[in-house]
């Protein structure tokens, strides 16, 4: 995403090659398609045509109105990219590829799409245009001009679609070692890309392994994606939300600043297997969300944990509370906090997940220099556990807050440095050092001045006597089981 641009990027259509190469891009035909130093395109009626963007019009390349961010996402990137907004003014792109179909539908089977050329995509569906590939093979290596544009607009994906366009992809492989170089973009409303039995490995900076953008929808079926460049998230949207479906797969990011999951639209997976391990394992930017259902999700790094929620303020994402909702599978948070949240308001819910962490943090809600205006960007998290066995505190600073519902048996084992608790009659926390609650609902557990579901282990708790919220605690002194009071203060 999001490198230098304002460079006007003129394509030359080079008919002759493709008939020579004798492409008719006809129904149901198979075909070997290669660029060389100059980008071909043309049409499944074998007419060249330039690239559009998004709705059929030339795309101008003007980033959304506003001023340049304040911070910037995890390492400098955004959803695997360059520092969100980072550019400022006007540019324009001619989108092309190595195999073109501007309207109409088309379908080729067991075709070769090959780009070696700079910002040419090796299949490009515009225009409304309907294709279908079965067991394709996509190659490309030319580098981005510009990685905003490929982010916001799918310059130099392998595969490009726009314009309310669709393309179906049934088993074959896209590969892609250049620049800014996704697997498969759709871009605008109305473009939908299918994959099902789809591998796509993504090797160069910022190529991320499928993105949506500009309220682009891709639906994936047991597709197994890999990318190793730095800035490129295997799963992803960008500028504009757009809404990724994945059922199955294997996905992995080793890159730096790739998470598996970076969602600045609605990304849901199910019954997949999601591992990260250059950085956190999920971020979610703003007003969006992640659901994952019996899933594996595996990554982490020291400050931001294994899934950070926040708001960098780059236009990339719309303000609001970041959603995170995980239900059955595993979670496995291999360094820092399972959930870092910052300059933003969080919705965390964990239902029936398996929980590890490496660290001691379970939450993390805090201001950080990075993102925001200083005193009014620390982090708001409201957290459920449903049915869960957790280990970990729940830490915020003085201008972050965090809510813990504990239900259906729930357990919670670790400190709470400062936050409000609500348990159920089922659940238990377990205190492992001195607390400090804002609040605490526990009418279940309260029986005279004891609690019965808080072992105090010999600590102190101490909660804020001041508070309506405590009122039915009537600013008493409760025992806790095996030791330590709840105080107030």
């Amino acid at each position: 995403m999001k490198a230098t641009r304002y460079r006007i990027i003129t394509v030359f259509l080079v008919i002759a090659a493709l008939l020579a190469a004798g492409c008719t891009g006809t129904t149901g035909t198979s075909s070997t398609v290669t660029t060389g130093t100059a980008a071909a395109s043309a049409t499944a009626q074998n007419t060249a045509q330039a690239g559009t963007a998004p709705g059929g019009s030339p795309p101008s390349g003007t980033p959304p109105s506003g001023s340049p961010p304040s911070g910037s996402p995890p390492g400098g990137s955004g959803p695997g990219g360059s520092p969100p907004g980072s550019s400022s003014g006007s540019s324009s792109y001619t989108f092309s590829g190595v195999y073109t179909l501007n309207g109409g539908t088309a379908t080729e089977t067991n075709a070769r799409y090959t780009s070696t050329t700079r910002d040419v995509s090796g299949v490009y569906v515009t225009n409304g245009g309907a294709l279908t590939l079965v067991n394709p093979t996509i190659v490309t290596s030319g580098d981005s001009s510009s990685n905003d544009a490929s982010s916001f607009y799918g310059l130099n994906g392998a595969v490009l679609a726009n314009g309310g366009s669709t393309v179906t992809i049934n088993g074959g492989t896209i590969t892609t070692t250049g620049s800014g170089a996704n697997g498969a973009i759709p871009t605008g409303a109305g473009t939908m890309i299918s994959l099902t039995d789809v591998t796509i490995m993504a090797s160069g900076s910022g190529g991320h392994g499928v993105m949506a953008t500009n309220g682009g929808t891709l639906i994936l079926k047991n597709v197994n994606i890999a990318t190793t460049g730095a800035n490129g998230a295997p799963l992803a949207t960008d500028r504009g939300s757009g809404t990724v479906t994945a059922t199955g797969g294997a996905i992995t990011s080793s890159g730096r600043d790739s998470p598996g999951i970076y969602s600045t639209g609605k990304i849901a997976v199910t019954d997949a297997k999601i591992t990260s391990t250059g950085t956190e394992a999920a971020v979610i930017e703003g007003f969006n969300s992640i659901i994952l259902t019996n899933t594996a999700l595996t990554g982490g790094v020291d400050k931001t944990g294994g899934t950070m929620i926040y708001q960098s303020m780059s236009g990339d994402a719309d303000v609001g509370t970041g959603t995170f909702t995980m239900n059955g599978g595993s979670y496995t948070a291999t360094a820092g906090p399972a959930f870092f949240v910052t300059n933003t308001n969080a919705v965390i819910t964990l239902t029936g997940v398996s929980v590890t962490i490496a660290s001691d943090t379970l939450i993390k809600a805090t201001a950080t220099d990075r993102w925001g205006t200083s005193g009014k960007n620390g982090g708001k998290v409201s957290f459920t556990a449903d049915n869960e066995k957790l280990a970990g505190s729940l830490s915020t600073d003085s201008i972050s807050s965090i809510t813990a519902t504990l239900k259906n048996g729930s357990m919670l084992t670790g400190t709470i440095n400062t936050a409000a608790l609500n348990l159920d009659a089922t659940s238990t926390w377990t205190v492992t050092g001195d607390s400090t609650l804002t609040s605490l609902s526990d009418a279940g557990g309260i029986s005279g001045t004891g609690i019965t579901n808080i072992i105090g282990n010999g600590n102190t708790v101490t909660y804020d006597r001041s508070l309506a919220a405590n009122s039915a605690l009537g600013g008493k002194t409760y025992t806790l089981v095996n030791g330590g009071t709840l105080t107030p203060e």
